[in-house]
């Protein structure tokens, strides 16, 4: 059996991606789900290299989550071809794909609903995910994260 291939993105690669990515990562071993390759990404090089930023890797590592050696790094059109589900924060995200994806995948991207989506949608919330960077809230992004991942294992791991 094929892996399904998650790619989460945020703006920057150091905060929401990461911990959805490593949460993601932590509730698939816990449960003893395998046959997932899961990873994260930006949607700006504003952060590339940068590891994960010292709030949201205390906050993975107060729950026993380790993040060590990851390193933020931008999604590529590649990325896109090789991920089956590309994961997005929030809607400006959305927005910044169409720097990175080339014009007709961008336009055409409404004809594959599942590839492209918003974490907080597969719980069912039509929001996005909270963004600590501007809040300091790294507890409501927890939250979030939890919900989001919660909701995709439930979805994914069923079919």
């Amino acid at each position: 059996m094929e892996k399904v291939k998650i790619l989460f993105v945020c703006h920057g690669n150091i905060c929401r991606s990461p911990m959805a990515e490593f949460v993601m990562k932590h509730k698939l071993s816990c449960a003893g789900i395998e046959g997932f390759e899961v990873a994260s990404a930006a949607t700006s090089t504003e952060e590339i290299g940068n590891p994960v930023y010292p709030p949201a890797r205390r906050m993975l590592n107060s729950h026993g989550i380790d993040c060590s050696g990851k390193h933020a790094r931008q999604m590529t059109a590649r990325d896109y071809e090789y991920y089956d589900y590309i994961v997005l924060m929030d809607r400006n995200n959305l927005r910044n794909l169409r720097w990175i994806l080339p014009r007709d995948i961008y336009e055409k991207e409404s004809t594959k609903p599942d590839k492209v989506s918003l974490l907080m949608d597969w719980a069912g919330k039509s929001r996005d995910v909270a963004d600590p960077w501007y809040t300091g809230d790294f507890q409501a992004t927890w939250d979030d994260v939890n919900e989001g991942c919660d909701a995709m294992i439930d979805k994914l791991a069923s079919r």
